[in-house]
């Protein structure tokens, strides 16, 4: 039996650290384990220029702990109105890493998103042409159309098109959650990859109702059923080189989660490594971790590997029932609960 396991510092391919007081709380979190992140852009008002982009980045750099190295990769929200030019030179001028596709409505502070695809065909062409990857948030938003059923008529609507009319394009579905996301990502070229968080391979959609409703267990996409849950898994520890990390940590403060509303998002940045490490161990698979956590991701976005490694050894750990931060608390994921990894060297 492994006891230590000893990888190169992996990178966050998809993470959401807020602004103000709460990226101030968490972003510490995320530093401590990643060298790098993709850095979501949907904050209010979201993030839709370059010059927003490199303003918010500093206040990402001083909100750091001092003497860290950690690295924000920032996106572009796109809206229906994109400025291709503006994009274009963000990117060269190594301010955007990607762009972000939000179908309007899909999540938190979404509004502002794409309607339909095709009033953004010319920026996507245009990030085709620059070799510029599109990240996807992969739902539709009709009312009428099962939430537990959106991310996989998403690909039948709108994904499979895309990649016909842009087979170039450098994909990266973020986040997936079912089955059929993994039959998709595993059917096309090496431009399409997909980013895989630890609650949707730790939970299914049972958490969220385990004697009663469970705030803390709601995200978008939702967690879907077990069969889902086990692909996700199956693919994750694989060794495939199309599938990543990428936590989608979202903090909402604890008031906001217990509320009518339970605001979306899963906070699981403090004890991320940890969480991924119980995966992969119970598949019988941390020979594969490095390469989920540590070189996929590099590899699909043309990036070098992370020289600094990170151990983490086996030994019980007890995650607390809250953080507190922002005058407030935050649940993190597996809240109360017992890991059997710990970072020790970090």
């Amino acid at each position: 039996m492994t006891d230590t396991i000893t990888i190169r510092r992996p990178d966050d391919w998809h993470v959401h650290l807020r602004d103000g007081a709460m990226l101030e709380a968490v972003a510490p979190f995320t530093a401590r384990q990643f060298a790098r992140a993709i850095i979501m852009p949907n904050l209010s008002p979201p993030v839709t220029s370059a010059a927003s982009a490199a303003v918010y980045r500093e206040r990402i750099m001083a909100a750091l702990p001092g003497g860290s190295a950690f690295t924000p990769l920032m996106t572009c929200y796109l809206t229906d109105d994109a400025d291709a030019d503006d994009i274009a030179k963000g990117h060269a001028d190594g301010i955007f890493t990607a762009a972000k596709l939000y179908p309007a409505n899909a999540t938190t502070n979404s509004a502002h998103g794409v309607t339909d695809v095709a009033h953004i065909m010319p920026v996507l062409e245009r990030m085709q042409d620059i070799g510029m990857p599109l990240l996807v948030h992969g739902e539709v938003t009709d009312s009428e159309i099962d939430i537990f059923d959106r991310e996989a008529v998403f690909i039948e609507r709108i994904m499979d098109g895309l990649i016909r009319a842009l087979p170039d394009l450098k994909i990266v579905f973020e986040h997936i959650t079912t089955e059929q996301a993994v039959q998709f990502v595993d059917s096309c070229g090496p431009n399409v990859g997909a980013t895989i968080t630890p609650h949707h391979l730790h939970i299914n959609r049972n958490a969220m109702f385990s004697g009663g409703i469970r705030p803390h267990a709601y995200c978008l996409p939702v967690a879907k059923r077990e069969l889902h849950r086990l692909a996700l898994r199956k693919a994750a520890t694989s060794g495939s080189a199309k599938y990543f990390l990428g936590t989608d940590s979202a903090p909402h403060e604890v008031h906001a989660k217990e509320s009518a509303c339970g605001c979306a998002g899963i906070f699981n940045a403090p004890y991320a490594l940890e969480s991924y490490a119980a995966v992969f161990d119970e598949e019988a698979a941390l020979d594969r971790m490095e390469a989920f956590a540590s070189v996929h991701g590099p590899n699909f976005y043309g990036l070098p590997l992370n020289e600094e490694r990170v151990t983490l050894e086996r030994t019980s750990l007890t995650v607390p029932n809250s953080l507190e931060a922002v005058g407030s608390a935050l649940v993190p994921f597996h809240a109360g609960s017992e890991l059997g990894w710990r970072v020790v060297q970090a």
